[in-house]
C-alpha cells in the first residue's frame, strides 16, 4: 500500500517512529536542563536548602499565604515533608508563620522579607540563564514553538 506521498507504509511508519523518538529525547534534554535550572536556582535563592524547599518558597512568591496542607498538596509534596522543609525555612528566616486568622488553630505560611528578596534575586538568575538560550532567536521562532508547546500541553488547538 502506498501512502499519498508514494511512500510505502511500512517506511512512512518508520518515519513517524523516529521522528517521535526525536520529539521524546528533545523533551527528555528540556526536562533534564529544567532540573538542572531548578537545582541551581535553588542555589541562588539559599545554598543549604534542598530545590524542593526553593519549590515552595516559589509557590508562596506566587500565590501568597497557605497553610502548609495548602502548600503541600499545592506542590505535590509529602505533608511531612513540606513541614519539615518549611520548619527550615523558618528558622533560616526566610518564611514567617502567623496564625491563622480565619481559624485561630491553624497557621499561614508567608515568605518574609528576605525569603522574598532572595526568591527575587534567584528568579531574576533563573530568567538570564532562559533569556541566553534564546537570545539569537528572532520573535517568529518564539511565537512558534510557544504555539507548538501550548498544543502539545493542551492548552489550545
Amino acid at each position: 500500500m502506498e501512502t499519498p506521498e508514494n511512500k510505502p507504509l511500512t517506511q512512512t511508519a518508520h518515519d513517524r517512529d523516529r521522528l517521535v523518538l526525536a520529539l521524546g529525547e528533545q523533551l527528555s534534554a528540556l526536562l533534564s536542563a529544567s532540573r538542572a535550572l531548578t537545582v541551581a536556582t535553588s542555589a541562588e535563592f539559599h545554598p543549604e536548602l534542598p530545590p524542593a524547599a526553593f519549590h515552595i518558597a516559589h509557590w508562596l512568591h506566587a500565590f501568597g499565604p497557605a497553610k502548609v496542607s495548602g502548600v503541600a498538596d499545592a506542590v505535590a509534596m509529602d505533608r511531612s515533608a513540606t513541614s519539615r522543609l518549611t520548619a527550615r525555612l523558618i528558622h533560616l528566616g526566610l518564611v514567617e508563620a502567623h496564625p491563622d486568622p480565619s481559624d485561630g488553630r491553624g497557621t499561614l505560611l508567608n515568605l518574609s522579607h528576605q525569603g522574598r528578596t532572595r526568591i527575587r534575586h534567584a528568579i531574576v538568575h533563573k530568567g538570564d540563564v532562559f533569556r541566553q538560550r534564546i537570545d539569537g532567536w528572532n520573535d517568529e521562532d518564539l511565537e512558534h514553538l510557544t504555539q507548538l508547546l501550548r498544543r502539545f500541553n493542551g492548552l489550545s488547538a
